[in-house]
């Protein structure tokens, strides 16, 4: 089974555990991360293969809308989701913009992006319960 995985974009120092990074892994997804904009440009450079981006809408390094077209420029179809403030405007450029304090929107949206490979993942992991 080939699970979905997405470039996390957490601005948070890299010895810290990112919230959005568990909650992601907790559906079975496969989860990169990346500590700026900079490096997240890099790492989807080096792996065009990941299915969507979830970035801090408060990256230091580049601005929001500068980081959605350098990856636009090269990945014109990579998903990318904003997590924003509570009432922020959708993010120039980006394809979605949930709210912090929505999980569960996330969740549910990143398994509508992958809506076979998330389905694949539910049946596996009921295949699993039924066995054990």
């Amino acid at each position: 089974m080939v699970r979905p995985c997405y470039l996390v974009v957490d601005p948070e120092h890299a010895g810290s555990i990112s919230t959005r990074k568990l909650l992601i892994e907790s559906a079975k997804f496969n989860v990169i991360t990346a500590y700026n904009a900079k490096e997240a440009v890099e790492t989807v450079d080096k792996f065009p293969a990941v299915d969507g981006i979830v970035a801090d809408s408060n990256l230091r390094d580049i601005k929001l809308p500068e980081f959605v077209r350098a990856i636009k420029h090269s990945h014109p179809d990579m998903p990318i989701i904003v997590v924003g403030a509570p009432g922020s405007p959708p993010a120039e450029g980006a394809d979605y913009t949930v709210e912090p304090f929505e999980p569960r929107k996330l969740l549910e949206l990143l398994q509508q992006l992958q809506p076979e490979k998330s389905a694949a993942i539910t049946e596996h992991e009921q295949t699993l319960e039924e066995e054990g």
